[in-house]
């Protein structure tokens, strides 16, 4: 069981600050939002307040983190989920207009989805897909989209032993199989069959909770990182760890300063990105090797390839565009002083865009990946 808040260990890497209590973390609501709580194994460390939106007003906006985001099949709406257990649905469609107003920029319905904050966002087979405090919901679309909020089912898996019910920090859909997996604070990543709606399979190994996944849907295969400082390679068939990675063990990764977590894990054909606490760095999977190591500053919490190039974000008021090579080409500014979530919509040429999101009621919409065109806001 952890006795620490990730605020400590992550953010400022500060042994003299402690915080173990809900209350003590809103006692602290400043400190906290100039790096928001990362994604935890105890519920109560991190989870928000419920706050009704009739009145919620300057204060919970100025301590409102986005941590999560997922475009509509269409292309057309974005879900952002926040750290009070909301889901927010902005129209892209009228945000990008000519003619867009302040009014178009803000969401078209804002419900609540759970007790505490909504870390993950998945869209898949006509439904939003959403999580946190450890049980996951589903959203039809065509509902969301006429208003109509009711949850099409929630399902939590039996969590072993008597500890509160942990967090689920990253959650990824695999089409090969119409499976969902996730997995959090209970160190284990759970496989969800969304045909039968039954979990069938647990996939155990990492002695800490779990921060990202990644699917390989070709090779059939799901990568994890977590706070061990592991990525761990899985089989989707056999529920066996086939590789491990320890990418602090790597000198020109290593970054002893920050610790050893991975934070941030993306995949494309035979490449692997990942960082956290070890720099962001590039990875040949069929060698289980480094190809380029990113020398950013701060820690880093997504990244993802974008044609020739990576985006990464993270610690930092900035989007990084590195090259394959290891180079950083541009730090483009963004609004959120620390960033949690990158999405880019491949779901609709005519509304392509990148959003940004972090420690801010805010989700900055690039036109340009270059260029922050306008943001969106709860």
């Amino acid at each position: 069981m952890k006795t620490h808040i990730l605020v400590q260990k992550h953010a400022f890497c500060n042994p003299s600050l402690t915080i173990k209590t809900k209350q003590q973390v809103y006692a602290n609501s400043k400190l906290l939002t100039s790096f928001p709580t990362m994604p935890g194994a105890m519920t109560s460390y991190s989870r928000a307040p419920q706050v009704d939106r009739r009145t919620m007003g300057s204060v919970e906006l100025l301590h409102m983190s986005v941590f999560s985001q997922s475009f509509s099949p269409c292309g057309r709406f974005l879900a952002a989920g926040n750290n009070y257990g909301e889901i927010g649905i902005f129209s892209l469609c009228a945000a990008l207009s000519p003619d867009g107003s302040d009014t178009s920029r803000k969401p078209v319905l804002t419900f609540p989805a759970h007790d505490g904050p909504v870390f993950c966002l998945e869209s898949f087979g006509g439904q939003l897909l959403s999580a946190g405090n450890g049980s996951v919901s589903a959203w039809n679309w065509g509902d969301l989209i006429k208003k109509n909020v009711k949850a099409a089912w929630t399902k939590r898996p039996e969590y072993k032993g008597g500890m509160e019910i942990p967090e689920i920090n990253a959650m990824v859909a695999n089409p090969r199989d119409n499976s969902l997996v996730f997995g959090g604070g209970d160190n284990n990543i759970h496989v969800l069959d969304l045909e039968h709606g039954v979990f069938k399979a647990v996939f155990e190994g990492h002695s800490d909770y779990i921060h990202c996944l990644s699917a390989r849907e070709r090779e059939g295969e799901i990568l994890s990182g977590g706070e061990d400082g592991t990525v761990r390679m899985w089989d989707c068939r056999t529920s066996e760890c086939i590789h491990r990675v320890d990418v602090h063990k790597y000198q020109k990764c290593a970054r002893p300063q920050f610790g050893k977590w991975i934070s941030c894990l993306t995949t494309d054909s035979d490449w692997m990105l990942c960082g956290g606490g070890p720099f962001l760095s590039l990875w040949h999977l069929r060698s289980l090797t480094p190809t380029s190591v990113f020398t950013l500053s701060g820690c880093q919490r997504r990244a993802l390839f974008y044609q020739d190039m990576i985006l990464a974000v993270g610690q930092g008021a900035t989007v990084s565009h590195c090259l394959l090579g290891g180079q950083v080409k541009a730090q483009i500014p963004c609004t959120p002083n620390n960033v949690n979530s990158l999405a880019l919509n491949t779901n609709s040429t005519e509304h392509q865009v990148l959003t940004v999101a972090g420690s801010s009621p805010h989700v900055d919409v690039f036109t340009n990946v270059s260029y922050r065109a306008f943001s969106l806001h709860f």
